[in-house]
């Protein structure tokens, strides 16, 4: 299990500079106030309008970049963060939330097939080191271990390709976005560079997620290879 904890640590590592980024760049937007004085919350009620959804709320939710869309309900949730404040950051978030809604009610195919991964992903991830581990220290003993370990590799890969489906949603909702606010002249160009910068160090966090999840479910593989 050491190139485990060595593959981990080194992910760790790299997911946790990609989050102190992305953070700092949070934080030096968050003090660009908007020249049009709008709120995130005002961002996102307009840029539901423009596209001419009229079943989306957006709503405040507690932390701190917590922002997200909720399809079930069909809310915008914003951060405290994000909510009121008037600032480039704010202005990426909300519409870079707000355009995961667009992707919704235009059913874009790649959010749908999240959506449809979520149930079964939720409760792979949640047990499949389990049956890895168990699978590891029966297959020294037992055939049974084996096939064990097969199936944890199996419901790790459900979460691995969960990681990659996220990508071209995570990338169009920002392109919709940034798209959205170039049209209709909402950011300055200054505020505007500001939010694209926001959101690309927010994308990288889902890529060194799943570049992260590919590496470990590969070294995986190899261990069962191995073995068998």
């Amino acid at each position: 299990m050491l190139g485990y904890y060595i593959i981990a640590g080194l992910i760790f590592l790299v997911s946790l500079y990609v989050s102190n980024r992305l953070k700092s760049k949070f934080k030096t937007y968050s003090k660009m106030h908007l020249q049009n004085g709008l709120s995130g919350k005002e961002i996102a009620e307009k840029m539901l309008s423009d596209h001419g959804i009229r079943d989306v709320q957006v709503i405040s939710t507690p932390g701190i970049l917590t922002d997200h869309y909720n399809p079930a309900n069909k809310t915008v949730n914003l951060s405290e963060g994000v909510y009121m404040q008037r600032n480039a950051a704010a202005a990426a978030v909300a519409a870079h939330e707000v355009g995961h809604a667009v992707q919704h009610s235009q059913a874009y195919a790649w959010l749908g097939m999240r959506s449809k991964l979520v149930p079964v992903v939720s409760v792979a991830s949640k047990y499949s080191q389990w049956v890895i581990l168990g699978g590891l220290v029966l297959a020294a003993s037992t055939a049974f271990g084996s096939t064990l370990l097969l199936v944890g590799i199996l419901m790790y890969g459900l979460g691995t390709l969960f990681s990659f489906v996220t990508l071209p949603v995570e990338y169009d909702a920002s392109k919709r976005a940034l798209a959205w606010m170039n049209n209709k002249n909402m950011l300055t160009p200054q505020e505007h560079a500001g939010a694209k910068d926001s959101l690309k160090w927010a994308a990288r966090t889902y890529v060194v997620a799943a570049v992260g999840s590919l590496a470990t479910l590969l070294y995986f593989i190899m261990i069962y290879l191995g073995r068998d």
